[in-house]
């Protein structure tokens, strides 16, 4: 690297994957990969070739050859309870824009550009709440559950520690 934008170009490269596209990937998979007709977790048969024995009894019973297909109950039990893992924040969780200790630092630069960062999160937070409250302008905010867009929703301003299947939330560092 060879210049100052470089470097921060890079630096905001490693946040961005150690972050908010680690947590809109890891913690917004639990609603549509916990429920297993959305996303088995093994597929038994291969998809049936037209003019095949296989085929034909799919065309005859549809369901049956969906459930054929699909993972046992030990496999898909096994699946789901590890998205569920994977999806769950801890109650101890730091999210983007907190720290842990008021220690962390004592440069005062440092300190003010961190609560204007945090600022700039809320203001995030601000404007993802207020699309959601008005889902009849943006058509495509939610689908036919009318379940509100919440994977980038850094919750900065959330200091409850409940954890859980939230599926938002930015934590402040990435931990498996």
């Amino acid at each position: 690297m060879e210049s100052v934008e470089e470097v921060e170009k890079a630096i905001t490269t490693i946040i961005w994957i150690a972050s908010a596209l680690h947590a809109a990937l890891n913690y917004g998979q639990y609603p549509y990969a916990g429920y297993m007709p959305d996303r088995p977790t093994v597929s038994r048969r291969l998809i049936p070739e037209e003019g095949s024995h296989e085929f034909s009894e799919l065309v005859e019973n549809p369901d049956l050859g969906i459930l054929r297909t699909l993972s046992n109950q030990f496999q898909t039990t096994l699946g789901i309870a590890l998205i569920e893992i994977l999806s769950r924040h801890t109650t101890d969780e730091v999210y983007l824009g907190q720290r842990a200790t008021s220690e962390w630092s004592d440069d005062k630069r440092v300190i003010e550009a961190f609560e204007r960062f945090g600022t700039k999160l809320k203001e995030i937070e601000k404007n993802i709440t207020e699309r959601n409250q008005n889902a009849n302008k943006l058509k495509n905010r939610s689908g036919p559950a009318n379940v509100p867009y919440t994977l980038l929703y850094p919750s900065t301003s959330d200091l409850t520690h409940k954890g859980g299947l939230t599926g938002k939330g930015i934590p402040n560092s990435t931990a498996i």
